[in-house]
């Protein structure tokens, strides 16, 4: 029962690698293509947006396809994407590159996830998907530090040549350990698209958004919060972004075991205690020790939220769940790309950077607001439909 879960979180390890492993490499690909930074940048845009209106596609595409291998051909795109990468010959060519290997990304993620829970008692589908999401947060804790340090020291090709293999090695482990599932020959796109307007479908997909704008509005610029207001250093950051991505690792298991538990309180409780751990360092950022410890929790309780909340799509999207997990996945990104902005305004406008948590914080009230409303209306429609049949 293991073994496909690891080889999914082998594919996300890979995928989460190559998504963040750029921001680390900004002034080398800068410097080989002729472009600025800020043109470098816009590579990290153009794969968040091809993620969130791209991948849908990919996903509608395939959805009368066989699961195991439409996630083979999903890891070959990020192959072939990775590759193209790593041979890109001018600005232009990476930025398409980096867009064919974002295709695979949100609709992987979805798709993976219904897989997930299909290969694991019902009792424990949200810990399956948490598994998967490991991937992820290694790819934070290990993948992107050390693709950063390959790329410093060999090139920046180097990495993506790298992750290539990584992907290989997850096909070969989707190829062994993944079962084949039977075609859902019922699947079609209208039926993809009809579990679109379920409420509690868009209320879960909102959370997702929310979730991630609380974190990136102050995660974004965390490098120069914590020089200038807890006063670290430069390598001091880089250990303390290890603590954190540790936090978040931890979270990830803890949320998936939550969700099993009771998936919607275990929500609303975690969207709460966000919303008083980064109120927490707000106060605690001018202090290096509170300030770290703060982050540890404020990393555990963010992507303890994760898991939780994409079993809460799948859960809701009974007739249509591959679109709609992999949408949840571009409501992440676009939750990510948002609170950059809305952090980017705030500086703008005359914010410090030690008053971005506060703006998460607000956020964050807002996310539990959201959540508690569909959980409002999801226990109405149980008490309906208990008093209808009391009647009955």
């Amino acid at each position: 029962m293991r073994l496909p879960l690891l080889a999914l979180a082998v594919a996300a390890f890979g995928i989460g690698t190559t998504e963040f492993v750029i921001m680390g490499l900004l002034p080398e690909v800068a410097q080989t293509l002729a472009v600025t930074i800020p043109q470098a940048g816009l590579l990290v845009t153009g794969y968040a947006l091809a993620v969130a209106f791209g991948s849908p596609l990919v996903a509608i595409a395939t959805a009368r396809l066989p699961r195991r291998q439409t996630l083979l051909g999903l890891m070959g795109i990020f192959i072939v994407g990775n590759t193209l990468c790593a041979l890109a010959p001018n600005y232009w060519s990476l930025m398409g590159a980096r867009v064919v290997t974002a295709l695979a990304h949100g609709a992987f993620f979805g798709i993976g996830s219904v897989v997930a829970t299909q290969v694991v008692p019902r009792n424990q589908r949200a810990q399956a998907i948490a598994l998967m999401f490991m991937g992820l947060t290694l790819a934070n804790v290990t993948g992107v530090p050390l693709g950063t340090l390959l790329g410093q020291a060999f090139g920046w090709r180097a990495t993506f040549w790298a992750v290539s293999l990584i992907g290989v090695a997850a096909v070969a482990a989707l190829w062994v350990w993944v079962p084949a599932m039977p075609v859902d020959r019922s699947a079609n796109l209208l039926a993809e698209f009809r579990t679109l307007r379920r409420p509690q479908v868009l209320l879960a997909m909102g959370m997702s958004v929310l979730s991630s704008v609380s974190l990136f509005t102050a995660f974004t610029y965390i490098t120069p919060l914590l020089e200038t207001v807890t006063g670290l250093s430069a390598h001091a950051v880089s250990l303390v972004l290890l603590v954190f991505g540790a936090g978040l690792t931890i979270g990830n298991l803890v949320g998936g075991r939550l969700a099993d538990w009771r998936l919607m309180p275990a929500v609303l409780a975690l969207f709460a205690l966000l919303v008083v751990v980064l109120l927490g360092f707000y106060v605690a950022s001018p202090m290096p020790i509170p300030a770290i410890a703060v982050m540890v929790v404020w990393g555990a309780t963010t992507f303890a939220i994760a898991s939780p909340l994409q079993m809460r799509v799948v859960d809701q999207a009974v007739d249509g769940p591959n679109l709609a997990a992999t949408l949840n996945q571009g409501a992440f990104n676009l939750g990510n790309a948002t609170g950059a902005w809305i952090g980017a305004m705030a500086i703008s406008a005359g914010w410090s950077y030690r008053d971005l948590p506060l703006l998460g914080a607000l956020v964050a009230m807002l996310g539990f607001g959201v959540t508690a409303l569909s959980y409002i209306l999801e226990r109405r429609a149980a008490w309906s439909e208990a008093g209808a049949a009391a009647r009955g």
